[in-house]
């Protein structure tokens, strides 16, 4: 009888884990059923992508400054202010919106750092430079609105616009592949503590990195203390066997609320990737290696995380990442790439 049932069960296994997958990932309708009734997998990317929503959204309706829409904002207009040709009228559509942004962070300005203000301001100012003779109300009625928010300044600064990049960094080719192929992951390291101000030198450098709408929808959270690394390291998967050798371990966190639509809940990981592969460039150079590690979406695993953290519930582990001195007596897998045929196509 006990074989009967063990045979049952390993069908029903299959079934639900294969064949019922094949069969209703034909339509979307059958597709969310199975993920209704067969499958938790996507349950804390819906919870958390509502919970980002729900953020954005309260961010609005209060009196605290929602900074992400600002710099939203402040970057789409950037964008019509390079544009060639250039429109006398441009950005009608969220100017106002972008102004009563800019009017709660003048009056709550501990929400973002002075360079951000001074962006803002810079660019909204440069903004209603631009659109002087477009004589459009709802632009006139908001460059009245912005000049009782700022006051001139003498213009011995820099301006925080759009510029023309004339100069380029003399680096060359060559140097940057070696450094491409330098970079490997490295699981043994030194029992030698990481300075914090080479780990911030390095995140300052990656804070450079593109960003959809400049929003920079994640963080960094460094820990450093032995004992909580100790902890850190068993949260992820694949440490086993070199976590004791890890002398920093990097979380970086994704921030779903800074999105106003379900549309642009990928682009926590997209962001912060093209951040993390600077960061790992950038610690590299500084005579540090690094050991990017997975993480998992497996529903144990993120609540540990979130309650080690103290994550909000829109924020989402994107990765981890071991820090420390190179061991020069220990090893790096060869790691052999594709080749350039199998990853370009021209179309």
């Amino acid at each position: 009888m006990k074989s009967i049932l063990k045979k049952l069960r390993r069908k029903q296994r299959r079934f639900v884990g294969s064949d019922l997958p094949r069969l209703l990932s034909k339509n979307v309708l059958l597709a969310k059923l199975y993920y209704l009734l067969f499958s938790r997998a996507f349950d804390r990317e819906l919870r958390s992508v509502l919970a980002g929503r729900d953020a954005y959204i309260t961010q609005l309706s209060s009196e605290a400054a929602n900074a992400t829409l600002l710099t939203r904002n402040i970057h789409r207009l950037e964008k019509g202010l390079l544009m060639r040709p250039r429109r006398d009228t441009f950005a009608a559509g969220f100017i106002t919106e972008t102004v009563t942004a800019f009017s709660k962070l003048v009056k709550r300005p501990q929400t973002c750092t002075p360079d951000q203000l001074r962006w803002f301001a810079d660019v909204l100012r440069e903004y209603f430079t631009a659109t002087a003779q477009s004589q459009h109300p709802v632009i006139e009625r908001q460059r009245q609105r912005f000049v009782t928010l700022v006051v001139e300044e003498e213009l011995d600064e820099v301006r925080k616009v759009p510029y023309k990049r004339t100069q380029r960094v003399n680096i060359s080719f060559e140097d940057f592949a070696k450094l491409s192929y330098q970079r490997r992951s490295v699981r043994w390291f030194l029992e030698q503590p990481v300075p914090r101000t080479l780990i911030d030198r390095a995140i300052s450098v990656a804070s450079q990195s593109p960003s959809a709408c400049n929003r920079q929808p994640f963080r960094y959270v460094i820990i450093d203390d032995p004992a909580k690394i100790a902890k850190a390291v068993e949260l992820p998967m694949g440490t086993r066997g070199y976590a004791h050798s890890i002398q920093s371990f990097i979380v970086c966190v994704g921030n779903l609320s800074a999105y106003f639509h379900e549309r642009d809940r990928h682009l926590i990981y997209i962001d912060a990737s093209l951040a993390n592969m600077a960061l790992m460039y950038s610690l590299e150079v500084l005579g540090l290696s690094s050991v990017p590690i997975n993480w998992p979406d497996i529903e144990p695993r993120e609540r540990m995380m979130q309650d080690f953290l103290g994550l909000k519930d829109y924020e989402r582990p994107i990765m981890c990442m071991g820090v420390g001195y190179p061991d020069p007596e220990g090893m790096v897998a060869y790691s052999q790439k594709k080749d350039l045929d199998q990853l370009r196509v021209y179309a």
